[in-house]
């Protein structure tokens, strides 16, 4: 069998979720696939890094020019002349004139609870396009149990058709305990611990207002709040918040902008927590991250994250900032609970492997090629 793989969103340098998520399956269905006698067709419309996907027989990478209307027009019409067994995207949108058999991953559909925080072409194409791969795609892969009722609820999507896989835990991601290391990279950026940390977008559907005013109301102590990550639509009014704040909360709120991978594991570890209390997701790589580096996670009781955390972190109502506050001051005092947190985290994340999801998705493309010669 030849599985055709648009390969684009894997080769970001800053990666975000769904980037990440791209790269991360990749790297772990190639070796399965090529196994089990089937090739793969890698497009991409860049070079990738070197070493990402080294050259092996059965990985042809075909390299299609000019990114401009690149996967409508270039990547379908390779397609369509260059047929494979089963298409895949991984991270982006079924090309609109291929027809063959295809399998699309949707990860979430915040959107339609929060279209505010998109401008509106952003929100027009998110709501086109997913109802595009869940209806064109002969099979649909989403992240979380909560993404496919969304997929029934607002698409009327076929349950059937949709296979729940949940992604894996970064594999290069590990607790560091060197105290030269966490000390090197919080000077970095300017970090003075104690801290708490927010990882992710800069963005209104994270709820970091509501965490910045659960911050603000923290009894009088030393914790910095580190919110890490690059900003991103609608960004700016939560700068505002912060500098209308008063002195002594806004001097402890520091923002660091992007963080690279080879500082993100320093930077969870030497974390007194990690707060992701986000209104929506479709799933939470930071809740991840955070209990495979070995510090107690503060998430939201919403979407998917329940499903991701588990009983590995402390769940609060994300519209309430009391109720943020409040978690936060427990993971600070109660040792008790930060120590159960923290076992029950690693022991939650060591069962998202992309080991797993790899041998998942492989059965769905099979399943859609097979369907559609059965057809």
């Amino acid at each position: 069998m030849i599985i055709g793989i648009d390969a684009s969103r894997a080769t970001p340098t800053q990666r975000t979720g769904t980037e990440a998520y791209a790269r991360f399956l990749l790297q772990a269905v190639i070796p399965l696939a090529l196994t089990a006698g089937h090739e793969i067709r890698l497009y991409f419309n860049q070079s990738p890094p070197p070493g990402l996907f080294p050259a092996q027989t059965g990985v042809v990478p075909v390299h299609i020019p000019l990114r401009r209307l690149w996967t409508h027009l270039r990547l379908g019409r390779e397609l369509r002349h260059h047929p494979p067994d089963v298409f895949f995207t991984p991270a982006h949108v079924i090309p609109l004139a291929y027809r063959g058999p295809s399998v699309a991953t949707v990860h979430d559909l915040g959107y339609h609870y929060f279209p505010r925080a998109h401008p509106r072409w952003q929100l027009a194409y998110l709501r086109w396009s997913t109802r595009h791969n869940a209806h064109r795609g002969r099979l649909v892969i989403a992240d979380s149990e909560a993404t496919k009722t969304d997929l029934v609820r607002f698409y009327g999507v076929d349950a059937s058709k949709v296979r729940v896989v949940y992604p894996g835990r970064d594999p290069g991601l590990a607790r560091v305990t060197d105290t030269t290391t966490l000390a090197t990279v919080q000077a970095r950026y300017g970090i003075t611990p104690p801290y708490l940390l927010y990882l992710g977008t800069l963005q209104p559907r994270k709820n970091l207002a509501r965490l910045v005013q659960a911050f603000a109301q923290l009894p009088a102590q030393t914790h910095q709040l580190v919110l890490a990550g690059k900003p991103g639509w609608l960004t700016q009014p939560i700068l505002t918040q912060i500098a209308a704040m008063p002195a002594e909360i806004t001097g402890r709120i520091l923002l660091t902008g992007y963080i690279p991978d080879a500082d993100k594991a320093a930077l969870i570890s030497g974390a007194t927590a990690l707060l992701y209390p986000s209104l929506y997701e479709g799933f939470g790589f930071p809740v991840l991250e955070g209990q495979v580096c070995g510090v107690p996670v503060l998430t939201a009781a919403n979407s998917s994250m329940p499903e991701v955390a588990g009983a590995g972190a402390l769940q609060v109502r994300a519209e309430r900032a009391g109720e943020i506050a409040d978690g936060i001051m427990r993971l600070i005092i109660d040792e008790d609970l930060r120590r159960r947190l923290i076992a029950a985290g690693e022991a939650n994340a060591a069962h998202f492997t992309w080991e797993r999801a790899a041998t998942q998705v492989l059965e769905t493309l099979q399943q859609a090629a097979i369907g559609s010669k059965a057809a």
